[in-house]
């Protein structure tokens, strides 16, 4: 009963229902009010045409029974016929052919005015007459005149029509409900599909797609959505199966060479042991995996929304020059120019910790990829509501078919050269976290033997 198919049928038929009687009530009251209407009529023409008879016959009473009774034949027409002179009765008709009312037992009207009017008249027996009394006075004279019709031919009439009105309402409203079902079941069919294809979609079974039916309606847009829904959890499914892997993968490296090195300690089976070696080592791999798990803590609170957690205005540029600063000894090391130019004012609002994160994972990306003698400018400037973060190097660059990669986690280009220089692929990530998190973006440019340049960008404070 909770169903939607259920709730559409009873909401329709009960409608239709409704209207139906509404419909069936307004014809009833209708019929009635036309049948009295045209009955009234017909007895106030008769009336008048039997009073002119009256008034212009110069017959007598037995004479005036014979014409009234030969011209308008009350009783075969199931009439009653009364003609009053001066409060003595000089006609009454016979007893009507199907015997409807007694007339005999018809009281007199009552104080009749001069003019034409209409009642209905409840008989000793319960019979009910519908009649119209005319009464004219002619100089001594008063002529009433009654004409009359029994109110139970109205009556089956209209019992009849309402017996007519009742079946087939029952048959419209059952013609209603089952319309009303085969619609709803061909409307409704395919979410029944859908349901059936979604509950046999897992986790091993991502790639599956639910039926999209050929409609144009809401269901057709909502299987769509259902759809896009399921490809992103399956990219996002499978971006995760392929963390893990990495993660493991990172993981494991240097958590074998540090236990080859604390069994070989343990073992003493080389005399000559250098325990200063394999300390070094050791403590090596172990910062690597500080750095590892830095970055994956990182990666875990970004994901969470904890990025703008201490958010403020501050100036982009004159936090990428400081930054710059203390990254000089790196690039000092190897030869590299570093060069940071900026406008007047740049201002962004963001977590300031956060966004210097982005720009020294930029400037150690670009320090590590660009050989001895070479250059790193950061340039930071405002345009079209946007603040612009650019960090170009002319180092080895990185080959196009990459390009579209960098920014995936434990993602390397050349994975042997980056685990020599000490990156585990989590920078950039952490880059793109962080400027998604800030409402901003990041993209690459790069050439291969030419260098590389990426583009952060952040908007504008609203007071900047």
């Amino acid at each position: 009963m909770r169903s939607i198919k259920f709730r559409l049928v009873t909401w329709y038929a009960g409608w239709l229902t409704l209207l139906f009687i509404v419909f069936g009530v307004f014809v009833y009251l209708s019929l009635s009010y036309y049948l009295k209407r045209d009955l009234r009529e017909a007895l106030a023409r008769r009336v008048r045409q039997v009073a002119v008879l009256v008034q212009r016959s110069p017959l007598g009473r037995e004479a005036l029974g014979r014409e009234i009774h030969h011209t308008f034949a009350p009783e075969a027409n199931n009439r009653f016929t009364r003609v009053t002179l001066n409060g003595v009765t000089t006609y009454v008709a016979g007893p009507p052919s199907d015997r409807s009312f007694n007339p005999n037992i018809v009281p007199a009207a009552r104080d009749a005015a001069n003019g034409e009017s209409f009642d209905r008249r409840l008989l000793p027996d319960g019979t009910a007459l519908f009649i119209v009394v005319l009464s004219r006075t002619t100089g001594t004279n008063i002529y009433v005149t009654e004409e009359g019709s029994a109110e139970a031919p109205i009556k089956t009439t209209l019992h009849r029509w309402l017996l007519v009105l009742v079946l087939g309402l029952a048959v419209l409203i059952l013609g209603a409900v089952s319309g009303g079902f085969l619609l709803a079941h061909r409307a409704l069919d395919p979410v029944d599909r859908i349901i059936r294809s979604a509950e046999r979609i897992s986790s091993r079974n991502l790639n599956q797609r639910l039926p999209v039916p050929n409609t144009g309606d809401e269901l057709h847009r909502l299987s769509i959505a259902l759809n896009h829904m399921i490809q992103r959890l399956e990219d996002a499914f499978q971006h995760s199966q392929r963390f893990l892997a990495d993660a493991s993968h990172e993981l494991r490296t240097p958590l074998t060479v540090m236990q080859a090195g604390l069994e070989a300690i343990t073992e003493k089976a080389n005399a000559k042991l250098d325990l200063h070696e394999i300390a070094s080592s050791t403590l090596e791999e172990t910062e690597r995996l500080r750095k590892i798990v830095e970055g994956l803590f990182a990666l875990s609170r970004l994901d969470a929304g904890e990025a703008l957690e201490k958010s403020a205005p501050f100036d982009l540029g004159e936090l990428a020059a400081t930054t710059a600063d203390q990254m000089c000894l790196l690039a000092e090391d190897k030869g590299i120019t570093v060069q940071c130019r900026r406008d007047q004012k740049v201002i962004v609002e963001g977590d300031r910790a956060r966004l210097k994160q982005v720009v020294v994972n930029l400037l150690d990306n670009a320090i590590k990829y660009t050989p001895k003698g070479g250059r790193v400018d950061i340039r930071v400037s405002a345009r079209d509501g946007k603040a612009l973060l650019e960090v170009s190097d002319n180092g080895i660059g990185i080959p196009e078919e990459s390009l579209l990669s960098v920014f995936e986690r434990f993602y390397r280009v050349d994975k042997a050269r980056s685990r020599d220089l000490g990156g585990a692929g989590l920078g950039l990530p952490i880059v793109k976290s962080i400027a998604t998190a800030h409402r901003g973006r990041v993209e690459v440019r790069s050439k291969e033997g030419e260098g590389s340049s990426f583009i952060v960008e952040l908007p504008l404070a609203a007071n900047g």
